[in-house]
């Protein structure tokens, strides 16, 4: 018998049949409950990205609606079968229905998913033990010991690059990404809020590494309840493997001209030599 299969990827839905609209929830129940309850009920059928409870126009009838957003179609189609004409939570019977109406300038929109949406989803499907994460470099990159900063205009500039190793071990599968963050001020600022501003802009740029390197994966879902990992290859990230103390070789690079770019368009801008050290 074939094993069918159902792909997750790392990115925000937008796609109509992942999205869940919930009708006549009664007026007399808690906003707080209503959530709770769907979230509750609808996530024994999959990962959730989204849960969300509003009430009724002013021209309808008292009572709310909710959404429900899935990362995948099958468990989207399969939560709509099981719970459509229930009443679930309440008296009264339910009606769930699956996005038939959608901007088109969303559906071709493709965002990545935050850092923590990303673990949350690799915690979902892989455990704690399933996945690991490590920082093969984290370099600053602002030309200085405190930064590229402009005498005359008592200007600062601050920016920090990072690379991420992903690992998923039972499925003897790595990838990486690469995250650049950065900040300019305009007055020099003092000596506890550059360091403050340092640390930040260092979690920001492992934030970013983690979630270019998250975009690279697919988790397969099979329908005997296992759970397959791919690595997608993208030559134009592939770096060499290191025994590492690494070494983070960067051209310079104008933030400004970063801040609108994608993690494809700064790996076109930098220039990584990882080198081994003795």
């Amino acid at each position: 018998m074939d094993i069918e299969a159902d792909v997750i990827e790392f990115k925000v839905p937008t796609e109509n049949n992942k999205t869940l609209f919930i009708w006549d929830i009664l007026p007399t129940l808690p906003e707080a409950f209503i959530y709770e309850s769907i979230c509750g009920i609808f996530s024994g059928f999959g990962a959730l990205y989204l849960v969300k409870v509003c009430p009724n126009a002013a021209v309808a009838e008292p009572g709310f609606y909710a959404i429900v957003k899935y990362y995948s179609s099958a468990q989207a189609s399969k939560a709509q079968r099981a719970t459509d004409g229930k009443s679930l939570f309440q008296e009264s019977p339910l009606k769930v229905r699956l996005c038939t109406r959608q901007n088109p300038a969303f559906s071709s929109e493709v965002r990545p998913l935050s850092n923590s949406k990303c673990q949350e989803l690799a915690n979902r499907y892989l455990g704690f033990n399933g996945w690991s994460s490590r920082i093969i470099t984290l370099q600053d990159l602002s030309g200085g010991d405190d930064g590229c900063s402009d005498t005359e205009t008592q200007a600062l500039a601050l920016k920090f690059g990072c690379i991420v190793e992903l690992a998923f071990p039972p499925h003897r599968s790595t990838c990486r990404g690469v995250g650049v963050a950065g900040e300019s001020f305009q007055n020099l600022p003092d000596h506890l809020e550059v360091c403050l501003k340092r640390g930040k802009l260092k979690k920001w740029a492992k934030d970013k590494a983690m979630v270019d390197a998250f975009r690279n994966v697919l988790l397969v879902l099979l329908s005997n309840g296992k759970v397959a990992v791919e690595c997608r290859f993208d030559p134009d990230q592939v770096l060499p493997d290191e025994d590492l103390k690494g070494l983070l070789k960067v051209n310079d690079v104008t933030w400004s001209g970063c801040e609108g770019a994608g993690e494809d368009d700064l790996l076109s801008e930098l220039s990584l030599d990882v080198s081994c050290l003795s």
